[in-house]
């Protein structure tokens, strides 16, 4: 994050919780650039720093390119908003992304789109198909999870956790992608590429003729050698930055 950006933060956020909203305030307006965005629906979520799982979420209401640091929701793990503000939090994205808050010690960021290629290959029968570039990249980190209808009830958060296993993709079979991370980055950089290997998979599946396979053994080098992927490499902030230096430029409303 630039730390030119000006940082008006209100009496009644602390510091921490600011500099959190004001990174995901940015990246929600990154998706309004991209066109992950699905009316007032879907969600990306971060945990607040602190003690407790408390985590950052949308205003339900909202398209994203309204969205700003000053009206992202904070809720606790129960759905109690913790936040001034006008909006409520969607039950269905506080389902998911509460039953990985709660659950996957370091997946500090929860992000859940419907694109139209993402929710196509969701669709399939055979899923993610390791054909091309980007999903060469995903060797075994994709799990897929049953289709169960709005994801509104509790109880299905169990089965989420279950399907998902240690995998920090996942495929909502009939409805769409996820991913988690460790930073808002590094979540970023993983739905970027199954994304664009849907995109992609989905052109390839209209052409004549046979796709060409790529080996497990190829898959498996390729993902190892994706350093975007890596903490340790900065997990895609040099993209996310980038990103985000584009919409200030478009609208730095964001900020706010």
């Amino acid at each position: 994050m630039n730390e030119n950006i000006r940082r008006a933060r209100p009496e009644w956020c602390d510091p921490k919780e600011w500099d959190a909203r004001m990174q995901l305030a940015a990246v929600y307006r990154v998706f309004h650039l991209m066109g992950w965005t699905e009316l007032i629906f879907n969600h990306i979520t971060l945990r607040v720093p602190g003690p407790q799982k408390h985590f950052l979420i949308n205003p339900f209401g909202l398209a994203y390119d309204e969205v700003k640091a000053s009206n992202l929701v904070t809720v606790d793990l129960d759905g109690n908003v913790l936040s001034p503000g006008d909006y409520p939090v969607n039950p269905a994205g506080f389902v998911i992304h509460s039953a990985i808050h709660a659950n996957v010690e370091d997946a500090h960021c929860v992000m859940h789109t419907h694109t139209t290629a993402g929710l196509a290959v969701a669709c399939m029968e055979g899923g993610l198909a390791y054909t091309n570039f980007y999903s060469a990249q995903l060797h075994d980190m994709v799990a897929y999870h049953d289709f169960e209808g709005i994801t509104v009830h509790a109880d299905e958060k169990s089965r989420i956790l279950k399907s998902m296993g240690d995998k920090r993709l996942l495929i909502l079979r009939n409805h769409g992608l996820l991913s988690h991370g460790v930073s808002l980055a590094h979540a970023f950089a993983l739905l970027w590429t199954l994304n664009r290997a849907c995109e992609v998979q989905v052109v390839t599946d209209s052409m004549r003729g046979q796709t060409l396979p790529i080996s497990a053994a190829i898959t498996e080098r390729a993902t190892r050698d994706a350093l975007q992927f890596s903490p340790e490499h900065g997990a895609g902030q040099n993209v996310l930055d980038a990103l985000i230096r584009r919409v200030t430029r478009l609208d730095p409303s964001w900020q706010e």
